[in-house]
């Protein structure tokens, strides 16, 4: 008989509210037959968005390259691609050298922190969206590039290294998505809470920030970085670049490494992105830039594919070994990140080049999806007007509302609110709680990600459950 064991009390602890009570119940709910709408998280090939035209063509010839010669043969023979369905040449060509890069196709494990050709493109990339090569951009360099496993690995692994010993802290926005609560807690360090301003859209003020630390340090901890999510998880407010400056002269005053968490950038909806490796310029700040396929309007989730790139990495104090080393060293161990996430970074830095056959059904496509979504968006926070003490701050980004619920009846939570909202409409949506939010107030999150169709019939029954929720509150 195997005896009792002792779990590590840290991941005993841990919680997760986007898997947690509410989509668990939501799960049951689905298997008695009830009709389930999953807007507790980022999913969105889940409810229904198409991947990216391009993306799975290419993906296909990676994984079956003796396509590449039937498909040619295919054209020869037909009068027209169209007539063969065959792939376009463009394609042909684009998965060829993506093959002839790769060597060993994609069924063999890369080198630890991924193929330098995949780190290149994303360096490339990194470079087009910031504008560097100004007289106060410096170009992103591939060697400080690592592929990894979404963004959520590059946050773990990041962790890890920082978090020394059980006085050590990081700061993180309040709410925040609770990978980053979940992660210093298996760490066994310390969470820092800071608050931005809601009732101005989320954006960040000094003060706030220095209070944060000053408390912290007065209890005894060791604040080594701060993690920003921009745009917002969960709130899907887009940062302003005088909050984006703001953080980095923080940090440059206090020594802190900054967690830049920018897996949303693509998600905007009119509103202005400005990453923080282009505001930081030539300071030497260290900076960790996350990225990931999952979002944006590729919403490719399950292939797990990610990058981070950091910038003027941190000494390590005692030791001969770099940032940047023990960051291979914990790829290594994992041998190398999922090689189809890699190459799909490849394909987000790569799109098809202006005026090449692909590229006008890649672009209706992407803006296709983004439409959709604040559209979606649009037709959700309508919903809020017509609900009693609803309301939500912010521009849109990301894919998420995080509307602030107002009074609830007496002895009731944003998770009892939640809870009766999945039973009766059949909406699973995740708490305020779970994000953490200021004391005294109570919200929830949405991923704004069901169809229109869906939206319209779902809508009306949430504003007649939210009316009786709160009968005489």
């Amino acid at each position: 008989m195997t005896r009792e064991l002792v779990a590590n009390s840290n991941v005993v602890e841990m919680e997760y509210a986007v898997r947690g009570p509410i989509p668990k119940r939501a799960a049951e709910m689905a298997r008695e037959g009830r009709s389930i709408i999953p807007c507790n998280i980022g999913n969105p090939q889940a409810l229904g968005q198409r991947p990216i035209s391009f993306y799975r063509q290419v993906l296909g010839l990676l994984e079956d390259p003796s396509r590449i010669e039937r498909e040619r043969s295919l054209a020869r023979l037909a009068s027209s691609a169209e007539e063969a369905e065959a792939l376009s040449e463009y394609v042909l060509d684009y998965g060829e050298r993506m093959l002839n890069e790769l060597g060993t196709g994609l069924g063999a494990y890369s080198e630890s922190k991924g193929p330098a050709f995949i780190r290149q493109a994303v360096a490339r990339f990194i470079d087009r969206r910031d504008g560097a090569g100004g007289a106060r951009i410096r170009p992103s360099d591939p060697e400080g590039i690592f592929l990894t496993n979404g963004a959520s690995e590059a946050v773990k692994n990041a962790l890890e290294i920082l978090i020394a010993g059980p006085a050590d802290g990081v700061m993180i926005p309040i709410p925040q998505y609770p990978l980053y609560s979940a992660v210093i807690k298996r760490c066994g360090g310390v969470q820092v809470d800071y608050y931005p301003d809601e009732e101005s859209g989320w954006t960040l003020e000094r003060g706030a920030l220095e209070e944060s630390l000053a408390g912290a340090r007065a209890k005894g901890v060791t604040v080594k970085a701060i993690v920003v999510i921009n745009p917002g998880n969960p709130t899907g407010a887009i940062l302003p670049v005088a909050s984006v400056r703001e953080v980095i002269d923080f940090a440059a005053e206090h020594g802190l490494v900054v967690l830049a968490d920018e897996v949303y950038q693509e998600n905007l909806y009119g509103g202005e992105f400005v990453s923080f490796a282009r505001a930081l310029g030539d300071r030497e700040v260290a900076l960790l830039s996350m990225h990931s396929a999952s979002k944006g309007y590729y919403g490719e989730c399950g292939r797990r594919g990610g990058y981070v790139e950091v910038r003027n990495p941190p000494a390590i104090q005692g030791s001969a070994v770099g940032f940047l080393e023990l960051l291979e060293k914990q790829a290594s161990v994992s041998l190398c990140s999922t090689t189809t996430g890699q190459a799909l970074m490849y394909l987000l830095a790569s799109p098809p080049e202006e005026g090449s056959e692909p590229r006008a059904r890649f672009d209706a496509e992407r803006e296709g999806i983004l439409k959709a979504l604040h559209d979606k968006a649009t037709m959700i926070k309508a919903a809020f007007a017509d609900m009693r003490g609803v309301e939500c701050f912010g521009k849109v980004g990301a894919m998420y509302l995080f509307p602030r619920l107002g009074s609830l009846p007496a002895g009731t939570t944003d998770f009892d609110y939640c809870m009766s909202l999945l039973e009766r409409t059949g909406l699973c949506t995740v708490n305020g709680a779970g994000f953490g939010q200021a004391a005294g107030t109570q919200h929830l999150r949405i991923a704004f990600l069901p169809d229109v169709d869906l939206l319209e019939r779902v809508l009306p029954r949430w504003v007649d459950f939210h009316d009786e929720y709160l009968g005489g509150a």
